[in-house]
């Protein structure tokens, strides 16, 4: 059985006005009090899921597990009832990770990782210093995440979410599971967490896939100390996609931070002019193009930052 796939139309400036009115009298309907920062963090997320800009994000704002879920979940299911422009949104879980995505867009991009267009880069943290490869090269890590994202390709489907590889999954491997799938009333949360087994792949390689990022760190279970070792003595570019809403949306800030990543230093030395980088910024610029009436304008930053401390 396949569930949520629906044609979703290019958003017009009516319909981004509504979708913000709707999240926001859902925000207060279900008494979830986010400070400032945080609510216009998950404002940017949702109209960024919505618009097409990026098929997934990861939720690490506006409290912890279980709660955050709850209302999570408690938002969907309201904001979906009042209004057809979130019908795709749906809540993901692995381990202790939670994400908003959107169904359609995610099946998409699921899809074009596992084409022959999909030129994947990754930093291999577990040699020092760091050096960049492609899937090209297939270490045991990437083996590990293209079996993941198999997996993901039976779940996310260009139908929509496959309940029969979801709970296949779920039932195949509950012994290892933290958690199983929990109802949220209306839609099932997608708990993944089952992904994670069987494999040495880590949260930070797999975010970077599923996040988006043209560069993904790698390293398997067994080198997390190298990982941070290699991260934390090294600088740093932080790169970040700003976007600045239509006035008509609101009236914030100008900029606003779409999404952020990091590379070594030594391995991006030209900046934006890396080959990846000019790949990834086209890519990037086609998705706006089909959503400028809620983004009016879009630019990529390029920052260094010196050695620090870094958890993985």
């Amino acid at each position: 059985m396949v569930v949520g796939a629906t044609v979703n139309p290019i958003m017009e400036s009516a319909q981004v006005e509504e979708a913000l009115k709707v999240l926001n009298s859902s925000l207060s309907q279900i008494k979830w009090r986010l400070k400032s920062s945080s609510k216009l963090r998950l404002e940017i997320d949702v109209m960024a899921l919505c618009s097409g800009m990026r098929p997934l994000v990861m939720v690490d704002y506006g409290g912890k597990m279980p709660e955050l879920q709850e209302h999570l979940c408690s938002l969907l299911e309201v904001i979906h009832k009042e209004s057809t422009i979130f019908e795709q949104l749906r809540v993901m879980v692995i381990e202790d990770m939670i994400y908003l995505l959107n169904v359609r867009e995610f099946s998409e991009y699921v899809s074009w990782s596992l084409s022959a267009d999909a030129k994947q880069h990754f930093v291999d943290l577990e040699q020092d210093p760091p050096k960049m490869i492609s899937t090209a090269l297939q270490s045991s890590a990437i083996k590990d995440l293209v079996s993941v994202q198999n997996f993901f390709s039976l779940v996310f489907t260009s139908d929509g979410v496959s309940t029969v590889a979801l709970h296949g999954q779920n039932e195949d491997r509950q012994q290892y599971a933290k958690s199983p799938s929990k109802p949220c009333q209306f839609l099932e949360v997608l708990d993944l967490s089952s992904c994670m087994q069987d494999n040495q792949i880590t949260i930070p390689t797999l975010n970077g896939w599923l996040l988006g990022y043209p560069v993904v760190y790698l390293f398997g279970k067994d080198h997390i100390s190298d990982a941070i070792y290699n991260l934390s003595t090294k600088p740093l570019r932080l790169y970040k996609v700003l976007v600045n809403r239509n006035a008509s949306c609101s009236n914030v800030s100008p900029l606003d931070e779409l999404m952020s990543f990091s590379v070594p230093y030594d391995l991006s030395m030209e900046g934006r002019n890396e080959p990846w980088a000019e790949a990834f910024w086209l890519q990037v610029q086609a998705k706006h193009e089909k959503c400028k009436q809620v983004w009016s304008s879009l630019q990529m930053e390029v920052n260094e930052c010196y050695p620090q401390a870094i958890a993985l």
